[in-house]
């Protein structure tokens, strides 16, 4: 069934247009990727597609009562709430109709009228009916999937959240909320790898609509099954994942550079005939064929890759074979230790990951061996003729308050104007863009000027940290092109894992206050890993399992009365669970009995007497389920009781 859909909408602002023609239906459960270069109008056709903008030409429908959950751009949380509460306004509503029960329910010691037991019933019923119950699961179950612990949540407050975490409960905020369409626009930002897995299959398995904006590509092959692509100022849609998408891509390039050269060729044959005969003996046929070409309509020339980055690495001198080297080194942060005596070296000419969990120590590592703050411990040093050039995640080494052409001529100054304006074309800044002030900049161009003052380094080491955050797909390609025709070393920090995958020859993993060094590619670093975790998580079993088959080290008659105790309180528990459930289900045979009876036709029946009958059995119905409710209650603290005990 189709959630929403637009046909062939335009969206121009004056005279310039961001696109045209785009057409999409959006159906239940699709999820679906949305792909485009920088600047091609990915956030004006979201906008489109959830209502807060109308196409300038074109239809938009959309199911009514659809709800949209979108990440806030802004991500004001108030910083006397707590994480887990900060997450679980998303249930704002809900919240609310559960305190105002819990009210009713003090309430109801007191007032026993039939008006106020069957606004409780209504209450109560609405409650279940939109996943009450269920509400703090679920928050739960997603603020451990993205790192954060729930009792941990609880008690923290989000004031004290670094940007990353702020992020991070963004993203749980939006994921948890009741909707229909769940718009996630780089949701895999300030995730590690772990917990990029682990939404992976969250959103696998969820029942909602999906529209998915991200530049990780292994994330959209392994959750998205199409793809709008904007190009050339217009969209295509593929059935599909990333790699089937980028098949179909090609494919239809390759056509429509067939069609076109196959037209321009026939053009260029009728305009040579028109040429030579239309002052000849053929001139009638001549002027037929010219009146014919001019009512031909022309195809669009192909669309391929025009206006990509034009990215080149180049190392200068050679470096020594140890690039660099660490001997015991140590990193604390305040009383914590992230590191404790790392002993490696760095080889030349490799492409290292340097992975781990948010947090572990990373870019502490990096802020460490390039000397911009002093180990806590033990020592490090680069090697002799080594020349170090740094890409920042925060983009921060930029000067905000200088123009991109004053950024190139500062690394070179001799340069003249035309070798600095054609440097800047290469990444996308032609003419009068070079006067831009960086501080002005989006994500994407800052990060795209960091690009352009990395290629004039000629560093034979580059330090790259998420090199790939705000740029688009084909400008992440453009960079695998560069780092794999790169003579130099290059440490990589990125959870992109296409990135690593395609290029890394080394693995260097922060896991439990070590770094261990993995020499091989990162997809045996992968295997190796998922084996690893499989083998714990065996491993976890088997020790529970003997737990849970052996007593506790204790005298025997300790043992002995322990156990007597314990299967007591099991016994007791079980039959506190029994006795509940008895009364839950009579409670809900006196719910049943008098739903039954209140639909029952010859109720309505117009008799003097009806009415009257209604009411009560209205009443009874309003008492019955709030016994039920109280019921269910006493039978969920009975099972969490028995369970905790081990008697279930």
């Amino acid at each position: 069934m189709t959630l929403l859909s637009i046909g062939n909408a335009s969206v121009s602002f004056g005279a310039t247009e961001i696109f045209r023609d785009v057409s999409v239906t959006i159906g239940d459960r699709d999820r679906w990727a949305l792909i485009g270069r920088n600047g091609a109008g990915k956030t004006t056709l979201i906008k489109v597609l959830i209502g807060e903008l109308a196409p300038t030409i074109g239809s938009v429908a959309r199911r009514p009562g659809m709800r949209i959950a979108m990440l806030e751009q802004h991500r004001s949380f108030d910083p006397t709430a707590s994480v887990w509460d900060t997450v679980a306004d998303s249930f704002v509503e809900l919240r609310a109709l559960e305190r105002s029960l819990a009210e009713q329910v003090m309430r109801m010691e007191t007032d026993h009228s039939e008006e106020f037991l069957t606004a409780y019933g209504h209450d109560l019923e609405r409650f279940e009916h939109e996943g009450g119950y269920q509400m703090a699961t679920r928050v739960d179950q997603v603020l451990q999937g993205l790192g954060f612990d729930p009792d941990w949540a609880r008690s923290t407050l989000t004031a004290v959240l670094s940007g990353g975490e702020r992020g991070r409960v963004a993203l749980a905020r939006q994921i948890v909320q009741p909707a229909d369409l769940l718009v996630l626009d780089e949701p895999t930002n300030h995730l590690d790898l772990d917990t990029t897995r682990w939404l992976e299959q969250y959103l696998r398995e969820s029942d909602r609509t999906l529209l998915l904006v991200s530049h990780d590509r292994a994330f959209l092959e392994n959750v998205a099954d199409h793809v709008l692509h904007l190009e050339g100022g217009t969209g295509f849609s593929y059935v599909g994942g990333y790699k089937a998408f980028v098949q179909q891509r090609e494919e239809r390039r390759l056509t429509q550079a067939r069609q076109f050269d196959q037209q321009r060729k026939k053009i260029a044959a009728e305009q040579d005939y028109i040429a030579r005969n239309l002052a000849g003996q053929n001139s009638s046929q001549a002027k037929g064929r010219r009146k014919r070409l001019e009512r031909m309509p022309r195809l669009s020339s192909p669309i391929g890759g025009e206006g990509i980055m034009a990215l080149r690495l180049e190392a200068g001198d050679r470096s020594g074979d140890r690039v660099l080297e660490t001997s015991k080194l140590t990193l604390r942060v305040q009383d914590r230790t992230l590191l404790e005596d790392v002993t490696l070296v760095m080889p030349r000419t490799e492409v290292i990951a340097l992975v781990g969990p948010n947090g572990a120590g990373k870019s502490t590592f990096i802020k460490t061996v390039l000397g911009e703050r002093e180990p806590d411990g033990g020592t490090c040093k680069i090697g002799l003729s080594t020349t170090v050039a740094y890409y920042r995640q925060d983009l921060g080494h930029l000067a905000l308050d200088s123009t991109i052409h004053d950024a190139i001529t500062s690394l070179r100054p001799f340069w003249e104007r035309r070798e600095v304006h054609g440097h800047l074309g290469r990444f996308g800044f032609g003419g009068e863009e070079s006067q831009r002030v960086i501080g002005s900049l989006s994500g994407g161009e800052r990060a795209r000027v960091a690009l352009a003052l990395l290629t004039l380094s000629r560093a034979n080491l580059l330090v790259l940290d998420e090199p790939t955050n705000h740029l688009d797909v084909e400008s992440i390609e453009a960079i695998e092109d560069a780092i794999d025709g790169y003579d130099g070393t290059e440490p990589i920090v990125s959870h992109d894992r296409a990135v690593l995958r395609g290029l890394a020859t080394r693995v260097w993993e922060i896991r439990d206050g070590e770094l261990h060094d993995f020499a091989g590619p990162f997809t045996e670093w992968e295997e190796l890993t998922a084996q690893r975790r499989a083998d714990e998580a065996g491993a976890a079993r088997q020790v529970r399992i003997g737990k849970a088959a052996s007593a506790p080290p204790s005298s025997h008659d300790v043992r002995k009365e322990k156990s007597r105790g314990d299967r007591r309180a099991q016994r007791d528990a079980a039959k506190a669970v029994e006795e509940a459930e008895r009364a839950v289900i009579a409670a809900e045979a006196t719910v049943g009995r008098l739903a039954a009876a209140l639909e029952a036709p010859e109720l309505y029946d117009g008799s003097s007497d009806s009415a009257s009958k209604a009411k009560k059995l209205g009443s009874e119905m309003a008492a019955a389920r709030a016994a039920l409710a109280k019921a269910e209650a006493r039978w969920t603290e009975a099972s969490e009781t028995a369970d905790a005990l081990g008697a279930l």
